[in-house]
């Protein structure tokens, strides 16, 4: 077994970049500039947001013709991904596009002696690093980089689709959007389904100058240790719809009065994976463990923005507990403490995070999500299978090395269909060994 994962890496190390190029949207756009806005600034010190997806069979040549012909159709909808970041005359960040930029960057690459197999077996994802481009890349270097960048790797077998989008100029919904709006492109469609609401500013149209460089210390992630970080350990879990079902079913059991409002799917994995990874910390009873959720507001802001808004409309909603409070209790203590902060994370509290941020406008960094975090990203909701280009459905999805940190989680839709949930989890190497251990975890009981 080891003897294969050292074959695998050596064959992840032998991808070659053969070319790059740059694509623009087909028509004439003009000049655009729209201001970046308080949902979207707190993200200019996170990296890249990377995705990577893999497909099995087709011609490589004509796939990476067919992806460009339909990347250049769909830029003219989503033409800020081919802009850059900028600043005005007050020091104002904006995304900004004219013609004579470079537009998107398109690398192509081969590693022919890697399968598509291979890759989706793999529950550690760090070494799909050289599959995704923008290791390691701020978003603050979109001032001078383009703000999407595909890498396309031909496998033995099929096709690696790498992207690194820069997390300052849209979060996760915005992503899948333009993601599944491309593929509907490529599948011979004239026109989308929901074009990108452009119009950052009707969500939030205060303007926030910000004096900002480069951090002198950028936070360490898994592909940029330091020498004091952790050793972390990145996996897969995969949660069928009978473990969801009976997580979901056993969390809402022994609710705390008959009043109570059932506990949702979302909360229920949640405080699952919240009270198990706080069991393979170790931690003392007196310890604070911190859950964070990223959740989109586009429907909690006033007055709620379209599914389409393109953008940053997410906020972190932190909340905490004693780990000996989390541990001892039934798990419908954790799923209410989880519940009732995100229920309350309405309107009014958007409107006074944002007042209380623009005050005093604060950076993201990773230690920020708190003391023994679980900090939860992604949702199971977005559509990720349904990104079919024209030759079938991914047969993987995962995000890359970049903005994880020990406790981030990602969810994704579960790739056997149905109720059922992908994790991907990042933890210092110790607290992963324990719960890979722990059955209960698994559901394997």
């Amino acid at each position: 077994m080891a003897g294969d994962a050292g074959r695998k890496e050596e064959e992840i190390s032998k991808v070659k970049i053969r070319s790059k190029t740059h694509v623009k949207p087909g028509k004439i756009i003009g000049r655009k500039e729209c201001q970046l806005v308080t949902f979207d600034l707190p993200y200019l010190a996170f990296y890249y947001n990377q995705k990577l997806l893999f497909y099995k069979g087709g011609e490589f040549e004509e796939q990476v013709e067919k992806l460009k012909d339909g990347l250049r159709v769909i830029l003219e909808e989503f033409y800020q991904l081919g802009g850059k970041l900028g600043k005005d005359e007050e020091g104002v960040f904006r995304v900004e596009y004219d013609d004579d930029m470079e537009g998107v960057e398109v690398l192509e690459a081969i590693a022919d002696g890697l399968t598509v197999d291979q890759l989706a077996a793999d529950e550690s994802t760090s070494s799909f690093k050289d599959l995704i481009p923008y290791n390691g890349v701020l978003n603050l270097t979109g001032l001078h980089r383009p703000l999407l960048s595909v890498q396309l790797t031909k496998l033995k077998d099929g096709l690696a689709m790498g992207c690194a989008f820069n997390h300052a100029i849209l979060d996760g919904t915005s992503t899948w959007h333009f993601m599944s709006s491309w593929a509907q492109i490529c599948r011979g469609s004239n026109s989308i389904a929901a074009p990108p609401f452009l119009e950052r500013t009707k969500a939030r149209a205060t303007r926030v100058k910000l004096e900002l460089s480069f951090p002198p210390n950028p936070v360490a992630s898994s592909n940029g240790h330091t020498d004091q970080a952790p050793q972390l350990r990145e996996k897969f879990f995969r949660f069928s719809e009978a473990a969801i079902d009976k997580i979901k079913s056993k969390v809402n059991s022994n609710q705390p009065s008959a009043a109570s409002k059932p506990f949702s799917t979302f909360q229920s994995l949640a405080v699952h994976i919240w009270q198990h990874v706080t069991q393979a910390r170790c931690l003392k009873p007196e310890d604070y463990t911190v859950f964070t959720v990223f959740a989109d507001c586009r429907k909690r802001v006033d007055p709620p923005m379209p599914d389409s808004y393109f953008g940053n409309l997410i906020q972190a909603i932190f909340t905490v507990t004693a780990a000996g409070l989390l541990l001892a209790n039934p798990s419908d203590f954790g799923a209410s403490v989880i519940q009732k902060a995100i229920e309350a994370h309405n309107a009014k509290a958007i409107e006074e995070r944002n007042k209380e941020w623009e005050a005093a406008p604060k950076i993201f960094e990773f230690k920020d999500a708190g003391v023994n975090c679980v900090a939860v990203g992604s949702s199971p909701r977005f559509k990720v299978y349904d990104v079919d280009f024209g030759w079938g459905k991914p047969e993987g999805v995962r995000s890359g090395s970049n903005n994880r940190f020990d406790g981030m989680v990602y969810l994704y839709q579960g790739k056997s269909g149905g109720r059922s949930i992908d994790v991907e989890i990042t933890l210092e190497a110790g607290t992963m060994t324990l719960l890979e251990k722990d059955k209960e975890f698994l559901m394997q009981v």
